[in-house]
């Protein structure tokens, strides 16, 4: 067994690089699938550890260990979000993009749990291989990882990621559960056709509004008569944007709106059921409708018997370990946990003072606390080196 006490005491010596790295990428925030210069960041550092990167749908990967045995998959997302930072930061970004979710801190500790895990490369009986993902906020560099064949060559058997979470989860604070963790996400677009007309003479028209509203009043049916309700649905509408004159019916409607599930087959009966309620809806009253599903991602579960095992690892090191609360929100992680056995863990980003408190994530003035990089780096290598020590 490699201790996890051990690994961290390194990582406590790496703070200074750790932070370093994390506020470099902090003030180079990229959006979406295309961030030539983080990538080209995360590439220069696994060379230097004497590794060899390779792009791999849009982000990097590299392994670490022997040419056989078991393999172990870290994740660590590095997009930011497009708004403007206010935290205040001597380091803050300047310009559209920051760093408001924490993925730069992700990158940061995976390039410090490859130099742990380098450091100990001859010990370990498996590989570990490295997954610097692009597009987490718009749920499709997973996928496009994935599809690219990052769970092959070597095939992966188990699967880690972590999660910064900030405020009142202080750090030294790890959350996990089994089963289920984050519902699936399917976003959608419904366009509702009629015909324009005067509002004085709607005889002479198809009024897509009125349409529109009856749609939106059929489609609560889903989750109210639909499904089981201890199998949570959320199917909503957020966007309803139609006409422009106080005294015009218009021609067209467009809605919005998303749906989550834990379950895939709630997923697929409520993919299935909007496009059934929409357009028999829109045909029941002279006109059409057409339903375009604009992004998706599974629900993500935490397979139990690696999460305790996980856990279990990460007990050593962290003072204190709760359970993570399950939620309707959507993490890409979910297309790896559909592929092979796998753990998504929140740790805490937080602490006492004030500077901690005064945001949460995705919100611009949102500060991060720097001490949680060691911790993640030392949880990371330590729970995939113990888990191909005790699976080789």
């Amino acid at each position: 067994m490699l201790e996890m006490e051990l690994l961290y005491e390194q990582a406590r010596q790496m703070r200074s690089v750790l932070v370093e790295n994390r506020r470099a990428l902090h003030q180079m925030p990229e959006l979406g699938m295309d961030l030539p210069r983080t990538t080209a960041f995360v590439e220069e550092k696994l060379r230097a550890l004497g590794l060899e990167p390779r792009r791999v749908g849009g982000g990097v990967t590299a392994c670490i260990g022997p040419q056989h045995g078991p393999v172990f998959l870290l994740r660590g997302d590095m997009d930011a979000l497009e708004m403007r930072e206010e935290s205040g930061l001597p380091f803050a970004a300047c310009g559209p993009c920051a760093h408001t979710c924490g993925h730069d801190l992700h990158t940061a500790m995976l390039l410090g749990a490859a130099a742990l895990l380098k450091n100990h490369e001859k010990e370990l009986p498996g590989r570990v291989k490295l997954m610097f993902q692009p597009a987490e906020e718009n749920l499709k560099g997973a996928a496009a990882m994935v599809a690219a064949g990052i769970l092959q060559d070597p095939p992966v058997d188990a699967a880690l990621a972590l999660h910064v979470f900030p405020g009142p989860m202080h750090v030294g604070t790890l959350a996990w559960r089994e089963g289920p963790a984050l519902a699936s996400s399917d976003s959608f677009r419904i366009l509702v056709k009629g015909k324009a007309g005067h509002g004085a003479i709607p005889q002479n028209a198809v009024d897509p509004i009125n349409i529109a509203a009856h749609i939106l009043l059929a489609l609560q049916e889903v989750n109210a008569r639909e499904v089981d309700p201890q199998d949570p649905l959320v199917l909503t509408v957020c966007t309803i944007h139609g006409g422009q004159l106080h005294n015009a019916i218009p021609e067209m409607v467009e809605m919005k709106g998303s749906i989550r599930a834990f379950s895939n087959e709630n997923r697929a009966l409520a993919r299935r059921r909007l496009v059934e309620i929409c357009q028999g809806v829109a045909a029941s009253f002279r006109g059409s409708c057409e339903v375009e599903f604009l992004a998706g991602v599974a629900s993500l579960h935490n397979q139990p018997e690696l999460a305790r095992e996980l856990a279990g690892y990460t007990a050593r090191i962290a003072d204190r370990m709760e359970q993570l609360p399950r939620q309707m929100g959507s993490e890409d992680f979910a297309e790896v946990t559909q592929q092979v056995p796998s753990v998504f863990m929140g740790i805490g980003a937080g602490g006492p003072e004030e500077i901690y408190n005064r945001a949460g994530s995705h919100h611009p003035a949102i500060v991060f606390n720097e001490d949680v990089l060691p911790l993640g780096a030392a949880v990371l290598a330590g729970c995939a080196a113990n888990w191909l020590l005790a699976h080789a």
